[in-house]
C-alpha cells in the first residue's frame, strides 16, 4: 500500500501558508486563485492519458477546435466555423484568425494536422486514438483551413474534437519532441508555470488569450490536496478558495463559517464498482449477479458520495440515452448468498479490491462494498494505490479483481461506451452483440435512431454486469464568498476559470 508521505502533507501545508501571507493585507494582491485539487495527473500530456484529472487541469491551459458551453451544447473554439458535407464524409474547419501559443507561435491549420497526426499515430500510444479513427486524411489547403476526410460517418466525431483529449497542440514542438508530459503548451487561459508533485501545479494568465477579455483571474494556483480535512480547514481559514468533491459531513461545518458558499448539483458521474470479467471466480455471471444483489447501492450513495441517484446500466442519470434498468437486480443479500451456493464461491475465494487513495469518497465506498459482501459470504480484501498507479494497473493494466471508481460523463454516448463488449477495456467483458452495436451507433444520425441501438447494448451490459452499477452522485462545490463566476464543464466535468473572478 501506498501513502502520502508526512513531508508531502507539510510541502501542501507550507505552500498554503506562504500563499496566505502573500495575500496579507499591505501587499500587491493579484487576482489568483487557490484551488484544492484531490491528487496528482498521471501526466500533463492530453494526448497519452485517460485521467480526469489532468483533463480537469488541462482545460485551463489548452484549447479544442470545438467545446461545449455553459449549457452542454458543442460551440466553436478554435475552429470558428464548419461545415460537413452531404454524405458526411468531409468536415471542413475554418480556423480563428490571430491566435499564439503559449510559446508564442501562430496557430495555423498545420498545427491541426500534427496533433490528429500525433493523436492517431501508434507510437504516441493514445487510449483516445479509437475515437479519430474514421479520419483518412487531413488536408490543409490554407494556413486557416483544415479539411478532415472519413472513412464512415461518425457521429461522435465532433464531441471528441470537443473534449480534452482534442487538445490542439503546436506542430514546431510535437516535431522537435517537446516532453509535453511535464511541460505542456497550447493556446488556452492560462500558461502552465510549474507542477510541485504532492504540493501544487501553478498556472498564470495568458495576456495574448484570444477571448477578448479573459481570463479574469492573474492566475491559479492548484494545491494537491488529498486529505479531506486539510481541504475543509482551508476552506475556512481563507488559504483555499474553491474546492469541487465535498463530502456532505462537512458541509454543515462549512455553511457554518459564514464565509464559504456550498452548491449541490447532479454530477454526470457513473458510479461504478467494476469486476474483471477475466477474474476465475468473477468470470461466472452467478457471481457478478450476485454482487450485484449484495450491495445496498442507496445507501453507499448516501453515506460515501453524498446521495445520488441510482442506476442499473452504464449510462449516468442524467443522460438523454439513459434507460432505467435498476430493477434488474434490487438488493437482496439472500439472492446474492443463493447466487454464490449456485457457482460454488465461497470464503475461500478471495477477491482484491483495488482503490484509489486520493478519492476519499471512493475509499469510503469500497469499505462499505467490503462490509457488504462479507455479509454474503465473499472474502474480499482492499488494496490502496496512488492515482497514477491505478490508471496504470487498473485502468491500463486490468491488473485487479474489484475497484471502485466514478467514470466521468461524455459529449457523446460513444465517449462512454465505445470498446465495452471486447476486451479492451479494463472490465474485460467480451458480448460481440454489444460491441456489434456500439460500433454501428457511431456510423448513425439522429438521435431516435442512435438511441434504439445503444438501448439494447445498454440492455445487455445491465443484464451481464461487468460492472456493479451505483448511480450517479451528487456534487458539492464549496468556494469561497469572495469568488464568483466559477464553471464546470457540463458532462466531462472540468474547470473552467475563464470566468471566474475574485474580490
Amino acid at each position: 500500500m501506498k501513502t502520502r508521505s508526512i513531508t508531502a502533507v507539510w510541502m501542501t501545508l507550507a505552500a498554503l501558508l506562504v500563499a496566505l501571507v502573500m495575500g496579507a493585507p499591505g501587499a500587491v494582491e493579484a487576482k489568483e486563485l487557490k484551488f484544492a485539487l484531490s491528487g496528482n495527473p498521471d501526466t500533463l500530456d492530453p494526448h497519452k492519458t485517460s485521467g480526469t484529472l489532468t483533463f480537469q487541469t488541462l482545460k485551463s491551459i489548452y484549447d479544442t477546435l470545438a467545446e461545449p458551453d455553459a449549457g452542454g451544447k458543442i460551440v466553436p473554439a478554435l475552429a470558428e466555423s464548419w461545415t460537413v458535407s452531404d454524405d458526411n464524409l468531409k468536415w471542413t474547419f475554418h480556423l480563428r484568425k490571430n491566435v499564439k501559443f503559449h510559446n508564442g507561435d501562430p496557430l495555423t491549420a498545420g498545427d491541426v494536422k500534427a496533433t490528429l497526426a500525433r493523436l492517431m499515430n501508434e507510437a504516441t500510444a493514445s487510449p483516445k486514438a479509437k475515437e479519430f479513427g474514421a479520419i483518412t486524411a487531413v488536408d490543409t489547403p490554407d494556413e486557416a483551413t483544415v479539411v478532415l476526410t472519413l472513412s464512415e460517418p461518425s457521429a461522435p466525431l465532433l464531441a471528441s474534437l470537443a473534449s480534452g483529449w482534442g487538445a490542439i497542440l503546436p506542430k514546431k514542438l510535437i516535431d522537435a519532441g517537446h516532453d509535453f508530459a511535464s511541460q505542456p503548451v497550447g493556446t488556452g487561459p492560462f500558461v502552465f508555470k510549474e507542477w510541485v508533485r504532492d504540493s501544487q501545479i501553478v498556472l498564470a494568465k495568458n495576456p495574448n488569450y484570444w477571448m477578448p477579455g479573459l481570463p479574469k483571474l492573474d492566475g491559479v494556483t492548484m494545491y494537491i490536496i488529498p486529505e479531506r480535512a486539510v481541504q475543509v480547514q482551508g476552506l475556512i481559514s481563507g488559504q483555499v478558495d474553491v474546492s469541487y468533491i465535498i463530502d456532505k459531513d462537512d458541509v454543515p461545518l462549512l455553511e457554518a463559517s459564514k464565509k464559504v458558499t456550498v452548491e449541490k448539483s447532479l454530477t454526470s458521474l457513473i458510479l461504478v464498482m467494476a469486476m474483471n470479467c477475466e477474474s476465475p471466480v468473477l468470470k461466472d455471471l452467478r457471481v457478478r449477479q450476485a454482487i450485484n444483489h449484495a450491495i445496498d447501492k442507496q445507501k453507499v450513495l448516501d453515506v460515501a458520495y453524498g446521495t445520488g441517484m441510482p442506476i442499473g446500466t452504464f449510462m449516468d442519470y442524467g443522460n438523454p440515452y439513459y434507460k432505467d434498468f435498476t430493477g434488474l437486480y434490487p438488493y437482496d443479500p439472500e439472492k446474492a448468498k443463493s447466487l454464490l451456493a449456485a457457482a460454488g464461491v465461497g470464503k475461500d475465494a478471495s477477491l482484491e479490491l483495488v482503490l484509489p487513495q486520493n478519492y476519499e469518497l471512493h475509499v469510503k465506498a469500497g469499505e462499505m462494498y467490503q462490509d457488504m459482501l462479507t455479509k454474503v459470504g465473499l472474502t474480499v480484501k482492499i488494496k490502496l494505490v496512488d492515482w497514477s498507479t491505478w490508471i496504470s494497473d487498473v485502468y491500463r493494466g486490468g491488473k485487479y479483481d474489484l475497484t471502485a471508481i466514478g467514470h466521468t460523463g461524455k459529449l457523446d454516448p460513444d465517449g462512454t461506451l465505445g470498446g465495452y463488449g471486447t476486451e479492451k477495456r479494463y472490465v474485460k467483458w467480451v458480448n460481440p452483440r454489444a460491441a456489434e452495436l456500439i460500433d454501428t451507433a457511431k456510423t448513425v444520425s439522429g438521435f431516435e435512431a442512435r438511441k434504439k441501438l445503444y438501448d439494447e447494448a445498454l440492455e445487455l451490459m445491465a443484464k451481464e454486469v461487468p460492472f456493479m452499477y451505483l448511480g450517479t452522485s451528487y456534487r458539492n462545490v464549496a468556494f469561497s464568498n469572495k469568488v464568483s463566476g466559477f464553471r464546470m464543464t457540463p458532462m466531462l466535468d472540468t474547470f473552467d476559470f475563464r470566468w471566474t473572478t475574485i474580490d
